[in-house]
């Protein structure tokens, strides 16, 4: 997104903490369709006098809307030190210039580097150690998560209790994944055991299943949407991907393992839906290009035992791969060819299967290292630091959970706050949801969901953090909902 457009994103979630206070719901839609909107337009190629005028008019209107900001500083200001920052508002939000440079090789645009991790986390680490107990680290994008997360405190926005609603065309074959549209709050899909996956509308009510697709043969491990939803990437136990078209559930293509193995999981490179990245039981990663279903020439890597966990970072440079051996591999990911080049290697726990491996950036606007949740069937949740830009992983903390033989997996909640804490949620064996608070030093716990008859395997936030979808190893999926105050 060109500079001036983030600007002006940087004014509306600024001024988005006045609109509509009672309903901060539609504060969180309304950024995410204005940065929509401004992405389109900022590859239009308007002249930069117009997008500058466009700036100014943009800002009086809304400081005659709305009044002037209660806090100091202009919004020219603030939306001056956001462009700054190496993140906007959403953390899988890339920035991008204008400048031809920022032109892949094949004329796509790419996402630009600002700067290490290692130097970020370093820097992160000396402001985060240094403070106040009880303060708050200020940062330039923090008025922007503030205007999309809500002025409620950690534990309110996490105080789950009611099922909105719980499906059972999965029962008596577990459920390994379940996952909300990318942007979306009320489409969601699951994958089971029974070689399907289905596709579900939350409203209008009651919540329906609009479609099950089938073509595997064997169970469906995991599955992926693209970024723009339009199509699922899955992984089956036949040995097989398949591609679907997720409007009318067609099958697109099918594409089998190049090595003839059970196909364990799968992710789209975040910046390329193009690429896809399967794990599969003969301990290989390969990366395969869906429009011609061919592996992707220097796209495989060998790890040590069956590959059962995936996890891009968000620019899409560094893939991390978990094991059913205990080792978590990094790879560096070249963003023209779809290369991997075998970086990094960290045993969790010698013979401990990994089962999940999810990425983010900054865990909060307080905490912001670059940062891995990892299970391991250790009985705990493992955070780890991320340390360097070859993804060397340090151990942050960890949380006590009940994990030792099932494919648990865990997430780090969508919104990105000011407030203080960052929440992760983790299924358990235990047949319950766990959040936890990463920034807690005692009783990291803040909530706990009962509700289900099995293990827990999967959770997933829509992108409002409004609805929480969780799945068992019985084959229930429940959604649950955000306590109203």
């Amino acid at each position: 997104m060109a500079a001036v457009w983030q600007q002006v994103l940087a004014v509306d979630a600024r001024y988005n903490a006045y609109r509509t206070p009672t309903f901060p719901q539609f504060r969180t839609q309304y950024i995410r369709r204005r940065s929509q909107l401004l992405r389109e337009n900022a590859k239009a190629g308007h002249p930069p006098a117009l997008r500058r005028q466009y700036l100014r008019l943009r800002g009086q209107l809304l400081g005659q809307r709305y009044g002037p900001l209660s806090e100091p500083g202009s919004a020219r200001a603030y939306s001056n030190s956001i462009v700054r920052s190496s993140r906007t508002t959403l953390d899988r939000m890339e920035d991008f210039e204008d400048d031809p440079r920022a032109l892949g090789a094949r004329g796509h645009r790419r996402s630009v580097s600002r700067g290490s991790y290692q130097l970020q986390a370093q820097m992160n680490r000396a402001v985060y150690e240094d403070r106040p107990p009880g303060s708050v680290v200020p940062t330039s994008a923090a008025e922007a998560s503030r205007a999309m997360a809500g002025d409620t405190s950690l534990s309110e926005n996490y105080a789950f209790a009611g099922m909105y609603h719980v499906f059972d065309q999965h029962v008596d074959e577990a459920v390994p994944r379940v996952r909300f549209a990318n942007d979306d709050r009320h489409r969601l899909a699951c994958c089971s055991l029974d070689g399907s996956i289905s596709l579900c509308q939350l409203v209008p009510a009651p919540p329906t299943v609009l479609r099950v697709l089938r073509g595997h043969t064997r169970g469906v491990s995991d599955f992926a949407w693209s970024l723009s939803n339009d199509i699922l990437v899955s992984t089956s136990l036949d040995a097989t991907m398949r591609i679907w078209a997720s409007d009318d559930g067609r099958c697109i293509r099918e594409i089998p393992d190049p090595d003839g193995a059970e196909l364990l999981c799968c992710t789209f490179q975040p910046v390329n839906n193009n690429l896809t990245v399967v794990g599969n039981a003969k301990q290989n990663l390969h990366v395969v290009n869906i429009s011609t279903g061919k592996k992707v020439k220097g796209g495989s890597s060998k790890l040590t035992g069956r590959v059962l966990a995936l996890s891009f970072d968000a620019p899409g440079r560094l893939l991390w791969a978990g094991d059913d051996r205990g080792s978590v591999f990094s790879f560096l990911f070249d963003m023209a060819t779809g290369k991997l080049t075998k970086a990094k290697r960290l045993v969790v726990h010698e013979g401990s299967p990994v089962t999940s491996i999810s990425a983010r950036s900054w865990v909060s606007r307080e905490a912001r290292d670059p940062s891995l949740l990892i299970n391991a069937c250790l009985n705990k949740l493992l955070l780890y630091r991320v340390v360097d830009n070859e993804g060397t992983l340090q151990l942050k903390r960890s949380f006590p959970i009940e994990q030792s033989s099932h494919p648990v997996r865990s997430i780090f909640c969508p919104l990105m706050s000011f407030r203080q804490g960052a929440c992760v949620v983790t299924g358990s064996e235990d047949m319950c949801v766990h959040f936890f608070d990463v920034e807690r030093a005692a009783k990291a716990a803040v909530n706990k969901l009962q509700g289900h008859s099995a293990p827990v395997l999967d959770v997933s936030f829509n992108c409002d953090e409004s609805l929480l979808a969780s799945s068992d190893a019985s084959g229930m999926v429940i959604v649950w909902r955000r306590e109203q105050k």
